[in-house]
């Protein structure tokens, strides 16, 4: 199930004007048996305000961004923590997933640390291991996060089994040496460099937490 483009109406607004004006047009120079000159003329300034709308509505098709097609994920809403996290740790994950959900297009979070799984919130699958793949891999050994923008165009998006099968776009964020946050959206290419500013502030400050006593 796609979500249809709210601009889509806005975008073709010139066009149909401009071919409705000039379809009235020809209409009203067909039933007019005696044309008078100053007719004419504002028959020319009627063509040509009609073609310069319909050229603005294909420009706005082509230079408008338009909002990317979303799905709803297949899975369950969950919020699971792992139980031997302290007090302060809970409640610092419970605070970073809930800014991720509310403020981002991201419906799955996934926190993965020294091999264990901290947490799982938003959208999740039954399945709730993570074993990390060649993309994980990638993203401790460079330090560096890799934002996958449409996740079915990867081979590598067999890895990511523990999200929602069809997950649209995923980000994985590098939480030290030791750990990645993992982030599903439900669109491809909805995340913007705002939003990759706002993860990475996000898990410099879980690293802070997890890297003291747990």
């Amino acid at each position: 199930m796609t979500q249809s483009d709210p601009n889509k109406v806005l975008r073709m607004l010139p066009i149909i004007a401009g071919g409705l004006g000039g379809t009235l047009l020809m209409i009203n120079r067909f039933f007019t048996p005696n044309l008078l000159a100053s007719q004419a003329r504002s028959d020319v300034v009627g063509v040509i305000l009609s073609a310069l709308l319909i050229l603005t509505g294909l420009l706005w098709q082509q230079i408008q961004p338009r909002s990317p097609d979303t799905v709803k994920l297949i899975g369950e809403l969950g919020f699971e923590l792992l139980p031997e996290l302290s007090d302060i740790a809970k409640t610092e994950l419970a605070w970073a997933s809930s800014l991720l959900l509310t403020n981002t297009v991201t419906k799955t979070v996934i926190i993965w640390y020294e091999g264990k799984v901290l947490l799982r919130r938003g959208i999740l699958p039954s399945e709730s291991q993570v074993k990390p793949g060649a993309i994980l891999k990638r993203v401790l050994d460079k330090q560096k996060p890799i934002y996958l923008v449409d996740l079915k165009v990867y081979p590598g998006r067999i890895e990511f089994n523990y999200l929602p099968e069809n997950t649209q776009g995923v980000i994985c964020q590098p939480l030290g040496n030791d750990g990645v946050m993992i982030l599903g959206a439900n669109g491809p290419r909805s995340y913007t460099k705002q939003d990759e500013n706002w993860i990475s502030g996000i898990a410099d400050k879980l690293i802070d937490t997890l890297s003291k006593k747990l």
